[in-house]
């Protein structure tokens, strides 16, 4: 059998995972001499390059003197959580990955209770310890007083620690010896993470943790080989997580090595490979012996917080910037998002209307940027929390939230979190003139507070959030303050028209602009919508008057993210997405319509 270590890397949001694999890859001579390699090399994806973060966990594999340490690279964001939890249940042991300055984060609380929850122990590695700021003692005290709150084994609780500089290249078991390289890291990941279990001789078991696509091959399961062997061409069982039980043939069985996949002919209990040929596989599924079936245990997975209703763009702009535009197109791109992604659930709600629901925001806004940039065109509603009725209580989802903010702006912050029904339950000083305050808040207040929350600590400060729990209905929360200022004629925005329009607030839009009925062009200083005329020009005469013709000034737009405009809209405004454009709109364009529609409200 032969010498495998099965690990998976998880860490909060930019601590420095991804930066760790390189290193770990780099080192250990999987990249040739001529092969030319860039930085963040697991981030294959577009918009995990753009953002510095990991979205989709993936596998690479090295050799290390002999032995085959298969590694699993985790997302870092809560709204990716399942991801992290599927990918635990198929490793034998964990690098906990730490900023040595940052210490325990909620992604950081979220990751090592599930990691202890499947009893795997890890290898704290405490990264980053060339920062100026860094306290590494501090940080290993931290995550060892988290463990004892999460109710970790003795085992658990006496974990190596390794101290890193992912970015140098450099590992040390101690914070004074000398080092160079990663073989500190190598030596007590051989050291600390056990075998896999399982024998080459019981009859096969596998078990599916993420799924991928090929245009030549169909849906290709990566799986990992818990019992037996598995071969190219073999007959086997796939066994669902709903029961019923499939026969198919392995038609191509793929190892990984590095960046690289390479078609095998066998593998090997403790092994992770990817397998093609069944049409209908899917994440949690097994892969079994016809002859003596032993599927394992499916997998739980949490369950969305938050939903948006993907719809047709039925703006008067519509269909004049995307190449998809139909329901029909719409409907079966989300199907296929949900092929690969289990952590989201999409339902049919009207005509050309599409509830997708997921972890969080961003989750969301990925898919939506992903479609965009595939050329299609639709638009998205206000998100919205996935809310519970148990025993007659109406239950939502909590959040629980972490703002590293200068001390100079708590008193405004604590201030505005307390409308929005957040529970202060921890003050720390972190530093100089820096503060660390921890609450408890509904998911319904954390939609459309980044930005405000930027804005009030002038983009000072950190915040981070993941799921707590479903607890009951807490009232009614703040929403946005200020109401929209709404385009009330279709044309071409006039720069003359715009000035006189922004002495009443913030603009969305520039000059020669492409606006229609019921198109917001920007944020009013107010709380009420007003409607205003933005392609109308001057009055041309034959006369000069003094003063008059002076030049316009105009102050450059707000220009809004994806992510930025879906926090702002409200319930009565969509966004319009197009490969070109991100607008946002009322639901109802005619002006004597929305006011009616408010009038009987």
């Amino acid at each position: 059998m032969q010498k495998i270590r099965n690990i998976a890397v998880i860490a909060h949001v930019d601590h420095g995972k991804t930066t760790l694999v390189d290193g770990l890859l780099r080192q250990s001579g999987t990249f040739s001499a001529h092969e030319a390699v860039g930085e963040r090399v697991m981030d294959s994806n577009d918009l995990e390059r753009e953002r510095g973060i990991t979205i989709l966990s993936k596998n690479t594999a090295i050799n290390y003197n002999g032995m085959k340490i298969n590694i699993i690279d985790t997302p870092g964001h809560a709204d990716f959580g399942g991801e992290v939890e599927r990918v635990l249940k198929m490793v034998d042991g964990a690098l906990l990955v730490v900023d040595a300055y940052e210490g325990v984060m909620p992604q950081t609380k979220f990751v090592v209770k599930k990691m202890l929850g499947f009893g795997l122990k890890p290898i704290l590695v405490v990264n980053k310890i060339d920062k100026p700021t860094a306290e590494p003692e501090r940080v290993v005290n931290e995550i060892f007083d988290l463990f004892v709150q999460m109710n970790a084994t003795d085992d658990q609780l006496e974990f190596s620690v390794v101290y890193a500089s992912a970015k140098s290249g450099i590992a040390k078991l101690d914070l004074k010896d000398n080092s160079n390289n990663f073989v500190p890291l190598f030596e007590t990941i051989i050291k600390s993470i056990p075998e896999p279990t399982g024998s080459a001789e019981n009859p096969t078991q596998l078990q599916v943790f993420t799924l991928d696509y090929d245009n030549y091959v169909g849906k290709i399961g990566i799986a990992r080989v818990f019992n037996g062997k598995i071969e190219k061409g073999q007959t086997i069982l796939l066994a669902k997580a709903d029961g019923e039980k499939v026969k198919g043939r392995v038609s191509k069985l793929i190892g990984f090595h590095g960046l690289q996949r390479k078609e095998i002919e066998r593998a090997e209990a403790g092994d992770i490979v990817a397998v093609a040929g069944l049409e209908t596989i899917d994440v949690g599924d097994s892969i079994v012996d016809p002859n003596n079936p032993m599927p394992l245990d499916p997998m739980h997975i949490e369950e969305p917080t938050i939903s948006v209703v993907y719809s047709v763009n039925d703006s008067p702009l519509a269909g004049l910037e995307g190449k998809s535009v139909t329901s029909n197109k719409i409907q079966e791109r989300l199907y296929k998002e949900m092929q690969t992604n289990i952590a989201m659930k999409l339902e049919v709600v009207g005509e050309g209307k599409f509830k997708v629901s997921g972890r969080g925001e961003l989750q969301l806004t990925i898919l939506a940027e992903n479609m965009r940039r595939e050329g299609f065109e639709f638009s998205i509603s206000r998100p919205e929390v996935i809310t519970r009725k148990v025993d007659g209580v109406h239950l939502e989802p909590f959040e629980h939230l972490v703002i590293d903010i200068p001390e100079e702006f708590s008193g405004n912050i604590i201030e505005r979190l307390g409308r929005k029904k957040a529970e202060m339950t921890s003050m720390v000083p972190m530093g100089v003139g820096q503060q660390r305050i921890e609450f408890e808040i509904p998911a319904r207040g954390l939609i459309g507070f980044r930005g405000q929350f930027l804005t009030d600590t002038k983009g000072e400060g950190v915040m981070n959030h993941s799921f707590l729990e479903y607890r009951p209905y807490s009232g009614i929360v703040e929403t946005r303050s200020n109401g929209a200022l709404i385009s009330m004629e279709n044309g071409d925005a006039v720069a003359y028209s715009l000035n006189n329009i922004q002495e009443r607030g913030v603009l969305f839009i520039g000059p020669q602009t492409k606006v229609y009925m019921g198109m917001i062009i920007g944020e009013h200083s107010r709380p009420n919508d007003l409607d205003f005329n933005p392609i109308k020009g001057k009055n041309l005469t034959n006369m000069r008057a003094s003063g008059s013709d002076d030049a316009i000034k105009l102050v450059p737009p707000r220009n809004l993210s994806l992510e930025k405009a879906l926090e702002w809209i409200e319930d009565d405004e969509l966004l319009e997405i197009t490969p070109l454009n991100i607008r946002i709109r009322k639901k109802e364009l005619d002006p004597s319509k929305r006011k009616r529609n408010t009038n009987k409200k």
